[in-house]
């Protein structure tokens, strides 16, 4: 005998198509709203970092598609899908591969962020030094500097006036050999 169809079980299979398509529907506004800067990498646009001025440091971050169509994910139509197991292992299965999918754009995604976060935290560094430098540089006492010139002059003058005993004493010695 051919096999009945349960009311029961097919008004459920038919709610569950329509979250199905519901859930599409967030995924396409999602993926359409996660923009920054006009750049959207869930919509295929690729971005270009510049980590220094002259532009040979660089980390290129390639776009995917990631609308239910570019995870494979189709809508549903009631009454046709998930009307037995072997149709909704289909779905489970298209479901499956999107989740890998995900999974593996994350973790690229992932490493990209942690790669812009070191150059990020190093330049970060690097204006630190930078800055402590020009300030130790223009925030100088003058009064300091001035009595460390003054007797980095005294020190100067006293090592002339010791050459020239030496020289004095040397000439001396040699008259008195003569």
């Amino acid at each position: 005998t051919a096999a009945v169809a349960d009311v029961n079980s097919q008004n459920a299979r038919g709610a569950l198509v329509s979250q199905y398509n519901g859930i599409l529907a967030q995924i396409t506004a999602t993926a359409q709203d996660s923009s920054f800067n006009g750049i959207n990498l869930l919509n295929g646009d690729n971005l270009k970092l510049t980590f220094n001025e002259k532009g040979t440091s660089t980390l290129n971050i390639a776009g995917v598609t990631f609308n239910p169509t570019g995870l494979g994910l189709t809508t549903l139509v009631s009454g046709q899908d998930l009307i037995d197991n072997t149709a909704t292992n289909k779905q489970i299965t298209a479901l499956n591969n999107a989740s890998s999918l995900l999974r593996s754009q994350a973790s690229t995604l992932g490493s990209n962020l942690s790669v812009v976060q070191i150059r990020q935290d190093f330049s970060k560094n690097l204006i630190n030094v930078l800055q402590t430098g020009s300030s130790n540089l223009t925030l100088a006492d003058t009064n300091e500097e001035a009595a460390n010139s003054q007797a980095l002059s005294t020190r100067q003058s006293i090592a002339v006036s010791a050459l020239a005993l030496a020289n004095q004493s040397q000439q001396s010695v040699l008259q008195l050999l003569r």
